[in-house]
């Protein structure tokens, strides 16, 4: 939102800002009076070529002055000349060349002279130049070759144009050149390398030139640079480098000024123009340039640095910025300075221009001509164009110098005076006339006006008059005798009346009076003051997409006397108000925002005496139109120009165009992406391929999304030609142990270059250097047969097609296909790290008895039983694998208290190869696991029961439990307590000391090796005070009562009895029994396992001892921490295992604990106890 400043103060006749203040009394045009000049063409007139010439000189005066011209000081008989024509009433000349001729004819130096019987007045002397836009010579510029690191100048030399060009570079492809403190355009037009680096390559450089007139730009051929470097510019490493020079092998090296030469240098300036400092250094790395001035301060108000600080330019000059200046050039190597020495001089420049001089017969007066320059100017006086030496004598008239001397001035003395004072810089041409005239005042504006004016504002008053001799104004207020001046007003020397703020009690009625000493004249006017129009609400800047609904406000407040108008402008004209808008009082609604009203909106409050403006932009965004008119120029062999029309981008600026094609021959109908423009150019080069026949479109990209495509464009066939690469990512490797498949990428379309394109494969064994065996083929796979186990060999594919063959490809080593390995690790050693890990250390296997690529060693491990007595273990095997060549590893998550068998094996790609000796070890005992199933319960005031079930990981044999408990109130913790039970205890009862604390219990099972994991829980929160005891009591006998609780218990008690009586039966029949739950195996009754009153579980879990009450000791142990360091080790265990051997695989025992868990039953009829006696 943005409020334009209104008017200062109301529109009126009698308002000086229609007038101006300071501006001489003029004569009214109905009284006689010398020539005046109003206008004329500037005094440096460049002039389009395409257009005809015109030449402004306008003049007024009484009687109407006629005109007629000098060209380069002679006559200029405009009758003579049938192309050249004065307008009437005027002296503008128009040469006209629609009939023919060339403009450069009339080049010279015109000036013009408009006469009446008065006096005559003169023009400035114009001179006339025709604008050129010359073309650049052609020539052939060879590549540039340069060192990295080296300093370079690319110089552009445009062609001499009027006016001159304006300079930029590109490249060939319409890509503006990236400047930057290394990079830059100088103010000659020449490009600046500081120092160069190689990737400085991937552009070419073209110099541009933009003619003002002619609206064209011209290209000059482009440079091409070769940058000599040691590193190539894909080293990302070196590119990204803290120290980049150093580390590419780029020498450092001190500054050293390109632009000026030398240590200093002098520069003159015309005073009022800009200053302009150059320096340009190399140096590696690039140079930092400061600015400094001798003997004092930059000048801050104007001064500001250019071109990555490399530019001073200093506005608007003057006397005192003349001086010395001097660039400092430093980088870490040293450091460098150039001073310019800057001279200041001035073409004439007004201190008193000559003004007209209006007398009366016998008054005196002077004309006055006073200018300053440097070098001084010199000042010579005409009279009606004449120079003043050779006109008659006057006697009233003397010339002082700058000053011209009348008295007692006649009628006779009437004229048009020149002052022409110039110097070596230029010159300035005043004409000022002297009318002698007898005149009573006058008043020049209607009378007894009503001027209505705003409040608070600074207003003036104008009261137009004449007379001769001048007369004398004065106003008045009211009718009152004293004369307005002073205080909050003020009369200027031309009459005019300010008041510099306007209050209410300002109203009223002003009278003017004009005297000299042929009469007097006045005149009236009657001023009210009135509120002022404001807009106290204003539209606020809203961004809308498409289809929503936007609304503007505009609220105003006003002088209730005057009628207010509220309008709106878009984008500064006025806005037509259609079916989609809705325009309140204090508001303006648009419904359903399309894409056309994005733009500003400026409500206008406003009444026949002021108003308010306040402006809000509204953002439509969308996606840009699609761009239209593609037309292919410039065609060659391997490229051509693509030019479109951009679509309009729908207030979200175009970020890039992307120019697709399309081929007919490979892929027809299918776009693919050729290239991408900044989205400032609308035509790029595009870079062909042989034997395409192509089409393109163009896609415009801005923040919001993709336009649709543009139209396609006329198609271009290039002609075919031999490839010019070959396929990509060749590869051999064998499927089976006898062969060798050898793969490629196959080249596309833009790459075939010609019909039938084929693949010449050729292979050999590396190492025996025989001929080549070779085979063509249209796929993009050859399967070589009969091949030895794993052999090198030498392969090269090779593209042909109609045209003939692609380059001499690249050779890549292949491998005929792997067979299992044929030995095994020897030298196994295992040595037990800690309860759950081990540590591995084998013997190498020999290179040629790997028959591959050696992918990996493995150890295969499983569990053969467990140290407990009666327990069934899994033995599924797992392993553990030790990428690469490696001697040693670590396998870890082993099951405690176990006995283990292990061996290993070598990997190549085949698989695996013979086992080694098995080797046997034991873990030793762990910490159990925390106890499974703690419940807190609290049955009365008095008492808290804990309960809790044996550890699901015993990790050993069980010595007992530990519970540690404390009471608690708020932040208040009493003593803890700490109880030991043995294996077989799962019950315990604590005594309340109080009803009001809770208790805390921490309970942990121990085996020899220690305290396992604990688990902790609270008791319940107390219920309420007020008489707990019976409110528990009352509930219970409430319920206790019901009947239909007594039948309740009473089946649910016979329900129980059958179901025991059921078990007896079976187990009286069945004895011991197996358990199977996943293989439908027999345990005969010579299974050992019977001997001694275990169960024999075949799949992976392990189960309980006897008859599923109570979890056993099973072996599905969880891994415990180990005080053992294993970052000597690495990690193993089942999975895969990184190259330190640390653990990435899943293990496998959560499932056996959660089968577990699922066949867990009370604990009642548990043996596990007394088991636990007994160790």
């Amino acid at each position: 939102m943005a409020r334009p400043q209104p008017p200062p103060w109301g529109h009126a006749a009698f308002l000086l800002c229609l007038l101006g203040i300071g501006r001489a009394i003029e004569i009214p045009m109905d009284l006689p009076q010398p020539p005046t000049i109003t206008k004329q063409s500037v005094k440096d007139h460049i002039v389009d070529p395409r257009d005809n010439i015109l030449i402004e000189c306008e003049a007024k005066g009484n009687p109407a002055p006629s005109f007629h011209w000098t060209r380069n000081s002679r006559f200029f008989n405009v009758a003579k000349d049938p192309r050249v024509s004065m307008r009437r009433r005027s002296g503008t000349l128009v040469i006209d060349f629609r009939s023919g001729g060339r403009p450069e004819e009339y080049e010279g130096e015109y000036q013009c002279f408009a006469r009446n019987k008065f006096g005559t007045a003169l023009s400035n002397r114009i001179r006339l130049q025709v604008s050129k836009s010359p073309l650049w010579p052609k020539e052939n510029l060879d590549p540039v070759v340069v060192q990295e690191g080296a300093p370079l100048t690319l110089q552009c030399n445009p062609p001499p144009g009027l006016p001159s060009p304006v300079i930029f570079w590109m490249s060939s492809s319409m890509e503006p050149i990236t400047q930057d403190k290394r990079v830059s355009q100088g103010h000659n037009g020449d490009l600046y390398f500081s120092n160069v680096l190689v990737q400085d390559m991937q552009t070419d450089y073209s110099c541009n030139a933009r003619f003002h007139f002619t609206h064209t730009i011209q290209q000059k051929n482009p440079f091409t640079l070769k940058v000599l470097t040691n590193h190539p510019y894909n080293d990302s490493s070196l590119r990204n480098h803290p120290d980049m020079y150093s580390a590419r092998g780029v020498a450092e090296r001190t500054p050293s000024f390109m632009y000026p030469q030398g240590t200093s240098s002098s520069q003159m300036v015309l005073r009022g123009t800009d200053l302009l400092l150059e320096c340009i250094a190399s140096g590696v790395p690039t140079p930092d340039i400061a600015w400094y001035k001798k003997g004092g301060d930059l000048p801050s108000d104007k001064a500001k640095f250019e071109n990555f600080n490399k530019a001073l330019r200093i506005t608007s000059v003057s006397e005192e910025d003349s001086g010395e200046y001097f660039c400092l050039a430093s980088n870490k190597m040293g450091s460098i300075r150039h001073t310019i020495s800057v001279r200041v001089k001035a073409a004439p420049y007004w201190l008193e221009e000559p003004k007209n001089l209006i007398l009366a017969p016998g008054e005196d007066g002077r004309l006055v001509c006073r200018a300053n320059g440097n070098p001084k100017p010199t000042v010579q006086w005409m009279v009606n164009g004449e120079p003043l030496q050779s006109a008659p004598p006057n006697p009233n008239r003397e010339v002082a110098g700058d000053t011209i001397i009348f008295r007692d001035t006649q009628i006779s003395s009437r004229a048009v005076y020149q002052c022409n004072t110039s110097n070596e810089h230029g010159y300035l041409l005043a004409n000022a006339f002297v009318s002698v005239l007898d005149v009573p005042p006058r008043m020049l504006s209607p009378r007894n006006q009503l001027i209505r004016v705003i409040l608070y504002n600074r207003t003036r008053l104008d009261c137009p008059f004449f007379g001769s001799p001048i007369p004398t104004l004065r106003w008045f207020k009211n009718g009152q005798g004293s004369n307005l001046d002073g205080g909050n007003y003020h009369v200027y020397e031309n009459g005019s009346l300010e008041i510099k703020m306007i209050r209410k009690e300002d109203q009223g009625i002003y009278t003017c009076v004009a005297t000299n000493i042929l009469g007097k004249a006045e005149n009236q006017v009657r001023l009210e003051v009135k509120d002022p129009t404001r807009i106290f609400r204003m539209p606020e800047d809203q961004t809308a997409k498409r289809g929503t609904t936007v609304q503007l406000e505009c609220r105003v407040k006003h002088d209730p006397s005057l009628k207010l108008t509220v309008s709106w402008l878009k984008d500064d004209e006025p806005l037509y108000i259609g079916n989609r808008m809705k325009k309140e009082d204090d508001s303006l609604t648009i419904f359903g925002v399309a894409e056309r009203d994005h733009g500003s909106y400026t409500c206008i409050a406003s009444t026949e005496l002021d108003q308010d403006l306040a402006k809000a932009y509204l953002t439509v965004l969308g996606r840009p139109d699609r761009p239209r008119d593609l037309e292919l120029t410039d065609l060659a062999e391997r490229n051509v120009r693509l030019t479109w029309i951009p679509g309009d981008d729908n207030n979200s600026p175009i970020t890039e165009y992307v120019v697709q094609f399309e081929e007919d021959q490979f892929q027809p109908g299918v776009w693919h992406d050729h290239s991408k423009f900044p989205g400032g150019v609308n035509s790029g080069v595009l870079q062909l391929s042989p034997y395409v026949n192509y089409q393109f479109r163009v896609i415009a990209v801005n923040e919001v999304g993709s336009s649709h495509p543009s139209l396609p464009s006329e198609r271009y066939r290039t002609s075919g030609a031999p490839p010019e690469s070959n396929p990509g990512d060749v590869k051999g490797e064998g499927t089976r142990k006898n062969n060798m498949e050898i793969t490629w990428t196959p080249m596309n379309a833009t790459s075939a270059f010609g019909p039938n394109l084929r693949y010449i494969v050729r292979w050999r064994r590396r190492e025996t250097r025989e001929t080549w065996n070779n085979v063509t083929v249209w796929g993009s796979r050859y399967v070589v047969g009969q091949t030895p186990v794993y052999v090198p060999y030498e392969i090269r594919v090779q593209a042909e097609n109609d045209f003939g063959k692609g380059p001499e490809p690249d050779t890549v080593i292949g491998y005929s296909g792997e067979d299992y390995p044929r030995a095994a690790p020897t030298d196994v050693k295992v040595r037990v790290l800690n309860s759950t890990a081990i540590s591995l250390q084998w013997n190498r296997v020999y290179s040629d008895t790997v028959q591959g690529q050696l992918r990996e060693y493995r150890a295969y491990y499983w569990r053969e039983s467990s140290l407990l007595k009666n327990l069934w273990v899994s033995q599924k095997r797992q392993h553990a694998s030790f990428s690469g060549d490696r001697l040693r590893g670590v396998v870890s998550r082993l099951f405690p208290y176990s006995n283990y068998k292990l061996e290993m094996v070598v990997v190549n790609g085949r698989g695996d190869g013979p086992r080694s000796e098995t080797k046997e070890f034991t873990t030793p005992e762990g910490v159990p696991s925390a106890p499974r199933r703690f419940r807190v319960r609290q049955p009365n005031l008095q008492t808290i029961t804990l309960e809790w079930d044996h550890p699901e990981h015993p990790n050993g044999i069980l010595t007992g439990y530990s519970l540690r408990y404390a009471a608690f109130n708020g932040t208040k913790v009493g003593k803890q307590m700490v109880e030991n039970f043995s294996p077989n205890d799962t019950k315990f009862t604590v005594q309340r000391a109080d009803h009001v604390s809770r208790y805390r219990f921490t309970l942990s099972a121990r085996t020899q090796v220690g305290a396992g994991e604990a688990v902790t829980e609270e008791s319940p929160a107390p219920p309420n005070e007020a008489t707990p005891t019976a409110a528990y009591t009352n509930n219970q006998a409430d319920i206790a009562t019901q009947g239909w609780f007594i039948g309740l218990m009473c089946a649910i008690a016979l329900l129980v009895l059958i179901l025991l009586i059921v078990c007896f039966i079976k187990r009286s029949r069945g004895g011991k029994y197996p358990v199977r739950e996943k293989k439908d195996v027999p345990l005969g009754p010579e299974d050992p396992k019977e001997e001694d009153g275990s169960f024999d579980y075949s799949d992976e879990d392990n189960k309980p001892l006897q008859g599923g009450s109570q979890t056993s000791l099973d072996g599905t142990i969880k891994q415990q921490e180990s005080d053992d360091s294993l970052v000597d080790y690495g990690e193993g265990g089942e999975g895969q295992f990184n190259e330190d051997g640390s653990f990435i695989g899943q293990y496998t025992v959560k499932k056996d604990k959660e089968e577990t868990e699922g066949n867990e039953s009370s604990e009642a009829t548990s043996p596990v106890n007394a088991i636990y006696s007994l160790a």
